[in-house]
């Protein structure tokens, strides 16, 4: 990957042909052995990092006319605070392979009168000479052109392009929760559906989908991404499974029904999504998680006309592994078919089960401490009507 950037964004190259110490991680441009004075005007090392915005697979641009520093504030000849840097403390998260590199302060220095750099090669030179400047003064030998490059890339282990959401976001830290995550999708209906698309686009590094059931034409009206007529009575296993193949790895979807009988499916599973709509294939479900003591949300959604136009609830309910059991038997989910489930009302808009699945990944991530959690819901309702959201925790403190 190193020499597929050079050879492709010339800026880059530049820079490498130069004698910089290049490397490339987390997205970020890296240039280490850049020379400095600290406040003692004493000769010190640092490192520059640059955010890559990928514009393809191959070829990158500029974030912004700021860079990252790792090391101290750099200092004049006479011991003052070298200015126009702007910025302050800032920090970014890179890979064990920059482990060195250790990132605390941000510099702004936006080059007039054009506002911007032209390219990577112009931003590095007119930081270096602001930076380096007095150092190499003081000493002729010092140098940032050492040519120490760093071809080593730290490749992304679950998705097949790079994850620029993350690092431009900078919020790599709080992926921690993710990891040795097994997380399985029960059900890719309408609400499973969205709730698998939207977490083949999380961190979670292995992902297990599962249904039986084969893919209609009212599937399509509940279904993320781009249709294809050949996907009309295919199993949802390979619809599914072919729809993310090009965008992660660590992705398996199965045709099959998750019941006692199937249990050893979810062998190595860490957390559940349980996503189905019969009360019985759901108790069925509960049993073998809750015998696992694997911890899973789940969904569901009550809908009807009773007042002409469409009204009900959104439920996302949250059952930790060692609360399991007492959680089902707070029966906060139907786990039986009644005798005139025929006659049933079946309302499922596409809308609303992507909210459903919106509200069961947020809780989630709220679990694996991505997102603030103050209230710690164990069981959350939408209400249609109001659009209000109310939740209980119950604990028994």
């Amino acid at each position: 990957m190193f020499q597929k950037l050079v050879s492709r964004n010339p800026d880059l190259g530049r820079l490498v042909e130069s004698g910089y110490a290049v490397a490339f991680d987390s997205n970020c441009l890296v240039v280490r052995d850049i020379p400095y004075l600290d406040r003692h005007g004493a000769l010190q090392s640092g490192s520059m990092v640059a955010k890559l915005v990928f514009i393809d697979e191959e070829h990158v641009q500029q974030d912004d006319h700021q860079i990252y520093f790792a090391g101290d504030h750099p200092h004049q000849l006479n011991g003052s605070p070298i200015l126009n840097l702007g910025g302050g403390e800032m920090t970014i998260q890179l890979s064990e392979v920059c482990a060195d590199v250790v990132v605390q302060r941000s510099f702004s220095n936006k080059p007039m009168p054009q506002g911007s750099f032209p390219d990577f090669y112009a931003k590095i030179e007119s930081y270096v000479s602001i930076i380096s400047g007095p150092a190499i003064e003081r000493h002729p030998t010092a140098t940032p052109f050492t040519y120490r490059v760093d071809e080593t890339f730290e490749p992304d282990s679950i998705f097949r392009l790079q994850d620029t959401l993350t690092s431009r976001a900078q919020i790599g830290d709080l992926n921690a929760g993710f990891a040795g995550e097994t997380a399985a999708v029960i059900g890719l209906g309408g609400t499973g559906a969205y709730l698998l698309d939207l977490l083949v686009k999380s961190p979670v590094p292995n992902i297990r989908a599962f249904d039986g059931d084969t893919y209609h034409v009212h599937t399509a009206f509940r279904s993320p991404g781009r249709f294809m007529k050949k996907e009309l009575g295919t199993a949802k296993a390979t619809v599914y499974g072919d729809r993310y193949d090009n965008f992660r790895q660590g992705l398996t979807v199965e045709a099959t029904f998750i019941d006692e009988a199937t249990a050893d499916r979810l062998a190595g599973v860490t957390f559940a999504f349980v996503c189905v709509d019969k009360g019985s294939s759901r108790a069925a479900i509960f049993n073998v998680l809750i015998s696992h003591n694997i911890p899973f949300i789940d969904v569901g959604m009550g809908l009807n006309r009773k007042h002409s136009q469409i009204g009900g609830m959104l439920r996302t309910t949250y059952y930790p592994g060692d609360e399991g059991a007492a959680m089902r038997d707070r029966k906060l989910a139907d786990l039986s078919d009644s005798a005139d489930d025929i006659y049933r009302s079946n309302i499922q808009i596409g809308e609303l089960n992507a909210l459903n699945a919106c509200l069961a990944v947020i809780r989630y991530k709220q679990v694996r401490g991505l997102y603030r959690d103050t209230e710690g819901y164990r069981h959350m309702l939408f209400g249609i009507d109001d659009l209000s959201i109310t939740g209980d925790t119950y604990n028994e403190d």
